[in-house]
């Protein structure tokens, strides 16, 4: 056991070298296969002769299994009972006692199974966490505390349900009166320990951890263990708002115990001024003046920072209220905020400005990315943007004021400057500065466009005497105001812009690229962009050249990934001038992104970069594959084998979203001989066990059955493909990928081919439409159905084929499926491609189908009304791969790093069966005539049995 857990140890530590890593991990993903995996893990956290980096390693390790193999989608534990009730019973315990690193990974592991065991499966595990609860150790004390938390913590973003409340109520029940005791133990504590540094520290945070419970307890609904102690819980409040300590004096950056608890007493004032008024609201005033007065009383110090901007945050919650922001609607009382809260939190400190010298990306992602949420500066312009939305013209003329003023400074004081820029910006615009459109709604007191023309556009031209922030204020103001100016005054401003990639200044070369980027990414209201090819073309050879010789200056794979700012403008340009890329030098392009990918394929480190380098390379190949003699693979065969080769985790799901977009943009090129290599690495069972693999290669074997069907044929692997729908089949998460594998093999392969697989086909379809199907399954199901009935008059194919297995499996199942599922589903269909091919289906079984015609009287009516019901809104088909927009999701609404990243220049559009049918209602008028003919008039003749004489009417001019 001991020389196993040694390896294991060896493995972990070898997971923290960037030489080994790869290969670390995968040895680990076989160990993680081994019995007792996650017990070997913990008992490695809790040997204190192991090193800490081991350890943690260790916990970090055991929070992604439990992540990934505690529970299955239904909630069913996929490890044995034994090893789960030895992780419950000895988790809390080790969490306890461990440093506190590893105590953060472990009550993420207890979050995560909390989530789907707390608390009817893991009911004893709040009494377990009271009975731990010490009133003289403070360190044992947080530890369960920590635990506490991490549980109650989870109910904070959910919305309100009854098994919620049941949850909550469970833990009031057996926690609350526990809580309303340490309240008072850590109060007498932090008394008893005032000059105690060491045990005050604890029992401070202490009382910021019941602080936190505070919140979460109260964060659904107030409980009545609080609601019976609120006045004596404030009283509490207000005594460690107002507590100071000489032992903290001498601290100057490190946040202390004492501002870290006063800045969760602020977030909990914040959640009871916006959730509580009711039973809060009385004590909101002497709240306000308490906070005001901790405001007034913290230095510029970066310790202060957190209780700083949670103070913000409190006093825009009591703004929020119309009946607390009445205090605030007086001139005088305005321009003390402005002056005293306002003013010393936007203007520029020391710390910016080193930031801003010696990590110039660190300050971008804070000032630009939003986060900065805890920052002064961006709490206190929230609360000045909130207090303008209750009194726009008094705050508007307060704060103008100061803007002058500030102005006049400027001229001889940058910074003086950049303060009124700062505090214009904040006034000028209403509400949140979109990710897409930027300011939309501007202050009606104030002209953005002439500001800029009178204080800003000569910061923006001048080559020689502006610091480098004044250029960062006079891009940021274009940035955020793009909205505002219309294109005729954008063609002004883009060259100058532009220019400004030229500085040798880190943030102003990302500022001028963040700026660029966004431009053309605005788009007006049809849709198309502002800014489009034409407009960009002059600039974008010598444009692409600078950014990839800006991207490429530092060839270590961590720093050159280290600013996505430049390479999402290359990917925007590359998709604004689409297949112009050849007047930039294509080879050049191709060059670049080819020499990137080798580089950071050494050490992926940043998701945003190469989440937009692959959208890139797939913007190359959307807009240029398609080019006569053009053939990009070549190229990029080399680094993406590689990737897949060496397993490169990361990339392999862009590299086949790029490989499938490359098949599927030139359906009548042969099928490259690399790629038929590829089809026996995607059918073994490997890559399929990480899911953000799955819809990539369920996507290129899509792709690659109806241009390989041979080989595959030839070759035995069509039932490894149909192996690999099964699986995928059994979870609701990958249900629709094993469609998509599906229904390229059924609009490949002919009826004597599928003979042998159709029957369990159908069975594993049939079986999962009885336990409780989704509506997207049952729309999955029904397109497939009309794919094969969409086929007759193809050998075998259609509708008597599909009902012929049908039967087989049970006598009479067609009916009540067809009933039941085909018919609504099919009328609920959403999608124009899908309403198309139940049209073209609908149509062949009239016409076509023996066992409609004979057998199924009533259905073939059925059917012919469902028909004529589609009818009246024929689907409108367009061609394309995807839309011609290419709106890619914006950043932060990306998962990186779980699941699956969809590339959106290699999005494919809806799959359409029949594209020569461009005319619905015109093929199915001459389809029907000549069935009509062609059967005797056999078709008309059901119509005038089957068919109600108002139907009969309608459907009369598709038949003569």
């Amino acid at each position: 056991m001991a020389s196993g857990m040694e390896h294991l140890a060896q493995l972990l530590n070898a997971t923290l070298d960037a030489q080994h890593h790869r290969k670390a991990e995968s040895a680990l993903k076989d160990e993680a296969k081994k019995p007792q995996y996650s017990l070997a893990l913990l008992n490695i956290v809790s040997t204190e002769a192991q090193p800490t980096k081991t350890r943690l390693a260790a916990a970090l390790a055991f929070k992604n299994f439990i992540r990934h193999n505690y529970v299955d989608e239904e909630g069913n534990y996929k490890l044995p009972q034994e090893e789960v009730q030895t992780i419950k019973r000895e988790l809390v315990g080790l969490m306890i006692s461990s440093p506190p690193t590893i105590q953060t990974q472990l009550g993420e592991a207890i979050s995560i199974i909390a989530d789907s065991d707390f608390w009817e499966r893991w009911d004893t595990l709040t009494k377990d966490l009271v009975s731990r609860l010490s009133t003289t150790d403070p360190k044992v004390t947080n530890g369960v505390l920590e635990v506490a938390h991490s549980i109650f913590v989870r109910w904070r973003p959910l919305f309100q349900s009854n098994e919620l409340n049941k949850e909550v109520l469970h833990v009031v029940d057996t926690f609350g009166d526990s809580f309303i005791q340490m309240l008072g133990v850590a109060d007498q504590q932090i008394e008893a320990n005032k000059g105690n540094a060491a045990a005050l520290k604890g029992w401070l945070e202490t009382m910021s951890l019941l602080i936190k419970i505070f919140y979460d307890l109260s964060c659904q609904d107030l409980p009545s263990v609080i609601e019976s102690n609120l006045q004596s819980i404030t009283m509490i409040l207000h005594k460690y708002l107002s507590y100071t300590n000489s032992i903290f004096d001498d601290e100057d950056d490190e946040v202390t115990p004492l501002e870290a608890l006063k800045a969760d007493i602020c977030d909990a004032l914040q959640l009871y001024t916006n959730k509580y008024d009711d039973d809060f609201g009385v004590y909101v005033h002497e709240f306000t003046n308490n906070v005001w007065n901790v405001l007034s009383s913290v230095g510029p110090q970066k310790r202060y920072d957190l209780l700083t901007s949670k103070a913000l945050h409190f006093l825009t919650a009591v703004a929020s209220v119309p009946r607390h922001a009445e205090i605030f609607n007086n001139e005088q009382v305005l321009g003390t905020i402005v002056e005293k809260v306002i003013l010393p939190n936007v203007a520029l400190r020391e710390t910016d400005i080193e930031m801003f010298e010696d990590e110039p990306i660190e300050f971008i992602r804070q000032d630009l990315e939003g986060s900065d949420t805890e920052s002064r500066r961006r709490a206190a312009t929230d609360f000045l943007r909130k207090l303008l939305a209750n009194f726009e013209m008094l705050v508007t003329q307060v704060v103008f004021k100061y803007i002058s003023h500030y102005l006049a400074l400027g001229k001889t004081d940058w910074k003086a400057k950049d303060t009124a820029v700062y505090l214009f910006l904040a006034i000028a615009a209403k509400g949140t500065v979109t990710a897409a459109q930027g300011v939309k709604t501007v202050n009606s007191y104030v002209n953005v466009v002439e500001f800029f023309q009178e204080h800003i556009a000569s910061d923006l031209v001048a080559d020689a005497g502006v610091e480098p922030l004044s250029k960062v204020d006079a891009i940021k103001y274009l940035h955020n105001f793009r909205s505002q100016l219309n294109k005729a005054q954008w063609e002004g401003a883009i060259k100058p812009l532009i220019q400004n990639l030229a500085s040798t200044n880190y943030v102003v070369y990302t500022y001028a690229a963040i700026a660029v980027e966004r431009v053309l990414f605005l788009t007006d209201d049809q849709g198309q962009h502002l800014l489009g090819r034409a407009d960009i073309q002059p600039y974008a050879k010598d444009l692409l050249e600078h950014l990839f010789a800006l991207v490429e200056k530092d060839s270590a794979p961590a720093k050159l990934q280290e600013n996505e700012f430049l390479m999402r403008c290359i990917m925007r340009v590359l998709i604004v001038i689409k297949d112009g890329v050849t007047e930039c030098g294509i080879d050049s392009v191709l060059r670049h992104l080819i020499s990137i990918t080798n580089i950071i394929k050494e050490n992926p480190s940043n998701p945003r970069f190469y989440y937009y380098h692959f959208e890139a390379i797939g913007a190359l190949v959307r807009y240029y594959s398609t080019a006569s003699g053009v053939n990009l693979l070549p190229a990029l065969w080399e680094p993406f084998s590689f990737i897949l080769n060496e397993d490169i985790s990361e990339f392999v799901p862009f590299v086949f979203q790029i490989f499938a977009a490359l098949l599927e943009l030139n359906p009548t090129l042969p099928v490259p001989a690399d790629f038929k290599l590829l089809i026996d690495g995607t059918l073994g069972p490997t890559p399929w066990e990480t899911r953000g693999n799955v819809p990539p290669l369920s996507r290129f074997i899509s792709a690659i059955i109806p241009r390989a069907a041979k080989e595959i044929l030839d070759e035995k692997k069509l039932e490894p493909i149909l192996s690999i729908f099964q699986r995928l089949l059994t979870s609701k998460k990958t249900e629709q990928n094993a469609f998509d594998i599906l229904e390229a093999v059924v609009g490949t392969f002919p009826a004597p081919v599928l003979e042998p697989y159709f029957g369990t086909i159908i069975t594993l379809i049939f079986s999962k439409l009885q336990s409780n199907p989704t509506d997207s399954y049952k729309t999955r199901v029904t397109r497939f159905y009309h794919l094969v009935s969409a086929r007759a008059g193809e050998p075998g194919m259609g509708a008597d084929y599909f009902i012929k297995h049908a039967e087989a499996i049970q006598a009479g199942v067609f009916t009540p499926f067809y009933l039941t599922v085909i018919l609504p589903t099919t009328r609920q269909f959403a999608r124009p491609v899908d309403r198309k091919l139940g049209l073209i289906s609908f149509t062949k079984t009239i016409c076509d189908s023996t066992a409609f015609a004979q057998r199924y009287a009533k259905g073939w009516g059925f059917t012919t009304n469902h028909l004529i019901d589609l009818l009246k809104n024929p689907p409108q088909v367009t061609a394309g791969f995807g839309d011609e927009l290419v709106a890619e999701a914006d950043v932060d609404d990306i998962g990186f790093g779980i699941g699956f990243t969809p590339l959106n220049t290699c999005k494919r559009g809806p799959r359409d069966d029949f594209p020569e049918i461009t005319d619905v209602p015109a093929w199915i008028r001459q389809y029907i005539v000549a069935a009509n003919q062609r059967h005797s008039g056999a078709i008309a003749r059901f119509a005038s049995e089957r068919l109600s004489a108002e139907a009969i009417e309608v459907f009369k001019p598709y038949v003569s």
